[in-house]
């Protein structure tokens, strides 16, 4: 046996990019020809670590106790900690060394984008950091016409009608009360917000503007990979306005879907997205609108020879060769070693031929 994916809490963050990292990791490895488990093995030799949740970094401490290699996935930074749940900025500080702690008790530690990989060194963790994209499904996500027609039908929409679509948790740092004013500003245009956040989790001003929304933005909460597959194909604009990101996996996912991507223009797209080629960006409220309303009125160009052989650059396939190569540089026993012919001989023969 050669990885495990340590389970422990991961069930309190299924409906969330970690979650989802969490399953592209087992098909990256099993795609490129590595055993996994999300059981605990004495004969799985590599231990991936994916949360910071209390359980994780005294389960990588007791892998390495144990001779194990850890690798702990940096998906968190103290930057996108903060606007997300109540109490998250008065505690970001004290998040910071929380996750430093723990992706210090790694052997290695892998995060998605040179952006966050600047930001874990700021912080002080000491173990070798490797950028690696967590990938994104292009088996799964990709345009299909039919799925349009059926995201189009579900929810009253004809061919002629506009839609734009975001993904994500329901709070501030994901952009959402930005979402809501361009939806605001763009009457005539169906706005729909995939994902949800229990309420009491979020601040009072998230809940007003929840209430307050416009008459045309449509909340279907946390869907099926499939009815999101359908959503990206069948909507005609990506907007993510997220002030922070680590990577962004619904941004790779909307891409291999070829909807043409509006995003906030954040350091973590600096030097792989770029505006006016994959995606267009853009700072404040008038910008959104500018680029949104140029999608829709198809004065802008949707992008999606570019953006669709980005994402395909980014499939599972590829990230699991890259991270089957990371295991390589540094040494990590993620497969059995074959035995020798004489290993083979010695274990085999019966001890009266000795």
């Amino acid at each position: 046996m050669g990885v495990q994916i340590y389970s422990g809490a991961l069930s309190l963050v299924a409906k969330s990019g970690v979650g989802r990292a969490v399953e592209h990791q087992r098909e990256m490895l099993r795609r490129c020809g590595v055993e996994v488990t999300d059981e605990s093995r004495a004969d799985a030799r590599v231990v991936h670590c994916n949360t910071v949740l209390p359980d994780s970094p005294f389960a990588a401490l007791w892998a390495r106790a144990r001779g194990k290699k850890v690798v702990y996935y940096g998906h968190s930074t103290q930057e996108d900690f903060r606007q997300s749940f109540r109490g998250s900025d008065q505690l970001s500080g004290l998040f910071r060394r929380w996750i430093r702690f723990c992706y210090n008790c790694g052997n290695v530690v892998v995060t998605p984008t040179e952006y966050s990989r600047r930001l874990l060194e700021s912080y002080g963790v000491r173990r070798p950091i490797y950028v690696l994209s967590n990938g994104v499904d292009t088996d799964f996500f990709r345009p299909i016409p039919e799925a349009r027609q059926a995201f189009r039908s579900r929810y009253g929409l004809s061919e002629q009608d506009k839609a734009v679509i975001s993904v994500g948790h329901m709070i501030a740092r994901k952009g959402l009360p930005e979402f809501l004013e361009l939806a605001r500003s763009m009457p005539q245009v169906r706005f729909f917000w995939f994902g949800y956040t229990a309420p009491e989790l979020v601040p009072a001003v998230i809940r007003d503007a929840l209430a307050n929304a416009p008459e045309n933005v449509t909340f279907p909460g946390y869907v099926s990979r499939e009815e999101l597959r359908e959503a990206y194909c069948g909507c005609d604009v990506f907007a993510f306005l997220s002030h922070e990101e680590t990577e962004g996996i619904v941004v790779l996912e909307a891409m291999a879907c070829g909807i043409p991507a509006v995003l906030r223009d954040i350091p973590v797209y600096e030097g792989w997205l770029h505006h006016g080629v994959e995606v267009y960006k853009a700072s404040d409220q008038d910008g959104f609108l500018t680029q949104v309303e140029g999608l829709l009125n198809g004065t802008l160009p949707p992008l999606q020879e570019a953006e669709l052989e980005l994402a395909r650059g980014r499939s599972l396939e590829q990230m699991g060769r890259r991270l089957r190569a990371v295991y390589e540089r540094e040494g990590l026993p993620y497969q059995e070693e074959m035995p020798s012919v004489m290993a083979v001989l010695h274990k085999h023969i019966p001890l009266y031929f000795r």
